[in-house]
């Protein structure tokens, strides 16, 4: 079988990879011309698929900016971004140009797939017209369908095969090639009526997460007043074997998906008159927190008798979450920005991110940061971090990731 994937992300990628280990003749299409040609010679650009399970498929998958070279392909995944603009709202400009660019090359028989997250109603209303511009119908023509991304980078004990996948297509007919495809990689595929079902149930995982870090957070910042260790509390909880399940607290929310679903489904409530307070609470919540991180920061060092300008500050991980390199909506990013704005003398160190060109920061050695710093705050709790080591080399340690529990120190403060 011959499968089209558009966007080679952290999603695509790995997506056209299962496929090409399937025995499947794969076409990656992408605008980044790096990409196209590290992908062609075997090259990894996404940490969750390294090199050695990359060049051996050279022969399977193939990637181009050549939109029309998935003409030729049974089936074709849209797997692009789909940010929020400056406003909060949903941003669908990669879907739609990449279904403009598809409509031109649609040929009968082929089956699209968007991954893409997105509101409900996306694949049917915005989706489907742009498609049918080909002249071609939906669902007599060709196939349509949806199937949430479940990608979960750095996770290793649920894979692309592993993980359930949905589906939703436009029509029966729809549903079972999109389920067909699927269970070409997937050992369970999960079929919905709709393409509508299976847009809201992802948001619903992801808003299911948002809110439920956001009560933490808020817990977090009401302990902090109350003098209450958060860690305890949540440990105590937690004992619970029922009705409880744990999540913990942190600087803020950060990846493709957490920070932006709520909003998603918030812009299509609006349209239906409906207001979703809670689920947008939650999001306003977590947006926030970066700012209690900097202002927990500034009281840490004015206890030590330090303002936050010109104190150096190390932050130990930025990106968004420990084992991997993706700093999309990073809090770290925020708290960086908020420092840098009050004085502070900012630096990092991250094993998985080299560089921060917004900020134009590089990623310094552990031991000279920690041996030049002020404050050394713990954002990201990266595995391969020796963090009795960072306590008993930094002056003053902020954490705001618990992972110092078991730690006793003067210098060292928990979140």
């Amino acid at each position: 079988m011959k499968i089209g994937i558009v966007g080679l992300g952290y999603v695509g990628l790995p997506l056209a990879v299962a496929f090409a280990e399937a025995g499947d003749e794969v076409v990656g299409l992408d605008t980044d011309s790096r990409r196209i040609e590290g992908t062609n010679a075997g090259r990894s650009h996404v940490e969750d698929i390294p090199d050695a399970v990359l060049a051996p498929l050279r022969d399977r998958l193939r990637a181009t900016a050549n939109q029309a070279d998935l003409a030729s392909c049974e089936a074709i995944v849209i797997c692009v971004p789909t940010p929020l603009t400056g406003s909060r709202d949903p941003d669908l400009t990669y879907m739609l140009e990449s279904a403009t660019a598809l409509s031109s090359v649609l040929q009968p028989g082929q089956l699209v797939v968007l991954e893409s997250t997105t509101y409900p109603g996306t694949t049917r209303e915005r989706l489907l017209p742009i498609l049918e511009e080909s002249g071609l119908s939906a669902g007599r023509d060709f196939h349509l369908a949806f199937s949430p991304e479940r990608i979960d980078p750095g996770r290793t004990d649920y894979t692309v095969r592993t993980t359930p996948k949905l589906v939703g297509g436009l029509t029966p007919a729809c549903s079972e090639r999109a389920e067909a495809l699927y269970s070409r990689i997937c050992d369970e595929v999960v079929v919905l009526t709709t393409p509508e079902a299976a847009e809201l149930s992802k948001l619903l995982e992801n808003i299911f997460r948002s809110v439920n870090i956001a009560l933490v957070n808020e817990l977090a910042q009401l302990c902090d007043r109350l003098g209450i260790d958060v860690w305890e509390v949540i440990d105590a909880a937690s004992t619970k074997p029922f009705g409880f399940m744990r999540f913990d607290p942190g600087p803020g929310m950060g990846g493709h998906c957490l920070p932006v679903d709520p909003f998603y489904l918030a812009f299509k409530a609006r349209e239906h008159d409906f207001y979703p307070e809670f689920i947008e609470l939650a999001g306003k919540v977590n947006q926030t927190q970066p700012a209690f991180c900097v202002e927990r920061i500034a009281r840490a060092l004015n206890e030590a008798g330090r303002p936050v300008r010109d104190s150096k500050i190390l932050l130990l991980g930025v990106s968004y979450k420990a084992g991997v390199g993706d700093v999309r909506e990073s809090p770290a990013l925020t708290i960086a920005k908020r420092l840098v704005d009050l004085g502070g003398d900012v630096s990092y160190h991250d094993p998985h991110v080299a560089r921060l060109p917004d900020l134009g920061l590089d990623s310094v050695d552990l031991a000279e940061g920690l041996a030049g710093t002020d404050l050394a705050a713990i954002v990201t709790a990266h595995p391969s971090l020796d963090y009795e080591d960072v306590v008993s080399s930094a002056s003053l340690v902020v954490d705001f990731r618990g992972v110092t529990r078991g730690i006793e120190a003067e210098n060292l403060v928990r979140l």
